[in-house]
């Protein structure tokens, strides 16, 4: 058999583009090495039936994969070789299609020997990548400024846009963002004289350029080695926010050089269908080792000359001006000073109003004076929270990248999705609400989420959704995650919990309480151990960092259909909206998240039981009484319940009422901080105070109610 004259023409064009790949490469470069070796793989095919055309072709192929191997540039030899062999093969190809004797491939004259080359000139080395990070940092501390606050924006962008790439490969504008933002990394890497960052990223730009102009096809081994050459270049910009914050210079080599080997030989043989090699300890994907780490990466404060030097790289390569993207960055500490100030002159003019009420002689100019200067300072108070204010858009793409990753080391199939990642938050609320969804979408894909011959045998599609969404309801931001699982059996969580002493055999609980002991310390409804679940740990820390910004988390589940887990959140941790109720002369605040209402109780719906103490019958419901004033050891106005208000409150799943004399009005507080002296005492979250003048504590119904 011999090679048919169709393929000729395919065989010519793959032989143009070796030449010119040829005429750029140089000595001591690897430019072109990937692309050189991947179209000599081709043409290896293109002639297979042809002896005489393929032994020097795969004599190349295997002399350039010796090089990708040992991750070397070229050297004069290979690029001797290589020259000589393009010059050969159009007056071998044309002897071939007319039937001609195929001359036999030797070394031109002009192209010296391997070891002549390295007399006459050495091959320059490659500079290792595998080195520590020099920052030169005295030098370029304010240039590393700007290099961080672009770094964590092109590396969000890059795991953004390879999620979309492992479920459609050929996204252009997917392709095209992330080829943009590791080109970027790999300059202002390379202006800065990064080594590590420079070469991995240069790396990752070729392979994604020849995905770009279609000589590749990205596929999931591909895309699980750059998404962690993305978290290797993660773990390097930590290192640079290491020193840019407390001043700590790089001492641990993050390694680099087993990723861009790895890269090499998937964009030399993408169809290997293999499993990338596995990631050191240094640089572990955040989702198979730390998967909390993953969640809770958060930038650190980003000096205020951060510009868009990156911008006007990209400009000075196109020839086009930069356009920039009207934005500043801006030093954390200063949005936190700012919403300082913002909160205490909300209260001076709290206090201004007041006295302007309580003293009807004064003029009315002035009393229209102070009354603009209220409105005035209500603008400021929601513009100051609107720069602290960023979409959770950050946290859930984690999610995403989190849940595919589980998702493999499960064995499962999942469809993840997200609505709403516009929505906006308070900066530190996007902080902390990291970790609760790390164990909230680990444990919807270790005990929720069946393995796929199980939904087959339900009657279920074999890939398993998983919904996160956020949304405002009200003055509070919701977040959902809603699966299409095993849903969670409320008889089998009662009778863990009663073998393993959490609630006594004969409690009487209604089905939201016994949803709600899946946060109790300790508890699990696991048969054995993961790795990343069954300890009994992770829906605790849900709860309690919840509890922590002040939301609260509600449970609904159907077995066999689903489950579906809502946090209710405020928009802000600096500013609380409250109910401000008295006992005696002292006035107490409590959340209005988590006051349900207000009422003042008829004699006959009081009682006592043996046992459990006061109770309040709420239309059939007897629900726990409790006095605030006991509480906290103050004198009272009602001595009797039906003398005062019963507020109720819930908390964990569970309702009580609260007695206190009078509910005085309902009202945006700024929160303050009560000092090391009454930290982490029960019952109490902060401080604030009021337009009187007045200190009035902001209560935390959850540990109040705990402690009573």
């Amino acid at each position: 058999m011999s090679i048919s004259p169709d393929h000729f023409v395919a065989i010519e064009e793959n032989v143009n583009r070796l030449a010119a790949e040829t005429i750029l490469a140089q000595q001591g470069r690897d430019d072109g090495l990937v692309p050189a070796y991947s179209l000599l793989g081709e043409l290896r095919e293109q002639c297979s039936l042809d002896a005489a055309l393929r032994e020097p072709i795969s004599g190349q192929h295997a002399a350039l994969e010796r090089l990708l191997d040992t991750a070397q540039p070229f050297d004069a030899a290979s690029l001797a070789a290589i020259r000589a062999l393009v010059e050969w093969l159009p007056v071998a190809i044309a002897k071939t299609k007319a039937a001609q004797p195929v001359p036999p491939f030797v070394l031109a004259a002009s192209a010296p020997s391997a070891a002549v080359a390295a007399e006459s000139k050495p091959a320059e080395k490659p500079v290792p990548a595998d080195v520590m990070l020099d920052l030169h940092f005295e030098e370029n501390r304010e240039l590393l400024g700007e290099f961080y606050g672009e770094a964590m924006e092109h590396l969000q962008q890059i795991e953004a846009a390879l999620l979309v790439l492992d479920q459609q490969p050929d996204n252009p504008d997917a392709l095209a963002s992330i080829f943009r933002s590791f080109h970027t990394f790999k300059g202002n890497a390379g202006f800065l004289g990064l080594v590590p960052m420079q070469s991995l990223a240069h790396e990752v730009e070729s392979i994604l350029d020849l995905a770009r102009n279609h000589a590749l096809r990205l596929n999931a081994a591909i895309i699980t080695e750059i998404l962690r050459s993305r978290d290797a270049l993660s773990a390097l910009t930590q290192q640079i926010s290491l020193a840019l914050e407390k001043g700590h210079l790089p001492e641990k080599i993050i390694p680099v050089n087993h990723l861009i080997v790895a890269i090499k030989k998937l964009a030399a043989n993408p169809h290997a269908g293999r499993a990338a090699a596995p990631v050191p300890e240094a640089v572990a994907e955040p989702a198979a080792a730390t998967p909390e780490a993953a969640a809770t990466e958060t930038p650190a404060p980003v000096p205020e000359s951060a510009g868009a030097r990156g911008n006007a790289t990209e400009a000075a390569a196109t020839g086009k001006p930069a356009t920039g993207n009207q934005t500043v960055r801006v030093n954390t500490e200063k949005l936190d000073s700012l919403m300082d100030f913002v909160g205490e002159l909300v209260i001076v003019q709290s206090q201004l109003l007041e006295s302007v009420r309580q003293d009807a002689s004064l003029s009315s100019s002035l009393q229209r004076n102070v009354g603009q200067l209220a409105r005035i300072s209500k603008e400021l108070q929601h513009t100051a929270m609107g720069l602290r204010m960023i979409p959770i858009k950050a946290a859930f793409q984690k999610m995403e990248r989190l849940a595919r990753d589980l998702a493999r080391d499960f064995g499962k199939k999942v469809h993840f999705t997200t609505s709403g990642e516009d929505t906006e938050l308070d900066r530190t609320v996007v902080e902390e609400i990291g970790d609760p969804l790390v164990h909230m979408v680990r444990n919807a894909l270790d005990h929720g989420l069946e393995p796929p011959a199980d939904r087959i045998a339900k009657g279920k599609p074999e890939t398993g959704t998983l919904h996160l969404k956020a949304y405002h309801q009200g003055g509070n931001i919701v977040v959902e995650l809603e699966d299409d699982g095993r849903g969670i059996d409320p008889d089998r969580i009662f009778k863990k919990a009663v073998e393993k002493g959490v609630i006594a055999p004969n409690a009487v609980m209604s089905r939201e309480e016994i949803l709600a002991l899946i946060f109790a310390a300790g508890f699990s409804t696991a048969e054995k151990v993961t790795a990343v679940s069954g300890r009994g740990v992770g829906m605790d820390v849900v709860k309690r960092n919840i509890d922590k910004l002040r939301g609260k988390i509600e449970i609904s589940s159907e077995v066999g259909r689903g489950s579906n887990f809502k946090i209710k959140l405020p928009l802000t941790m600096a500013i609380i909206d409250g109910l401000v109720v008295r006992v005696g002369e002292d006035r107490f605040i409590l959340p209005s998240t988590s006051v349900q209402m207000a009422l003042r109780p008829a004699r006959e719906h009081i009682s006592t039981i043996h046992g459990r103490g006061e109770v309040l019958d709420l239309r059939g419901r007897l629900l726990p009484l409790h006095r605030l004033h006991r509480r906290f050891g103050i004198p009272c106005d009602a001595t009797q319940p039906w003398e005062g208000i019963v507020v109720i409150v819930e908390h964990s799943g569970k309702v009580s009422a609260l007695l206190v004399d009078e509910m005085v009005s309902k009202q945006e507080v700024v929160i303050k901080n009560l000092g090391a002296f009454m930290q982490n005492l029960p019952g109490v979250s902060g401080g604030a105070i009021l337009g009187d003048g007045n200190i009035a504590l902001i209560l935390d119904p959850s540990t109040l109610l705990q402690a009573a």
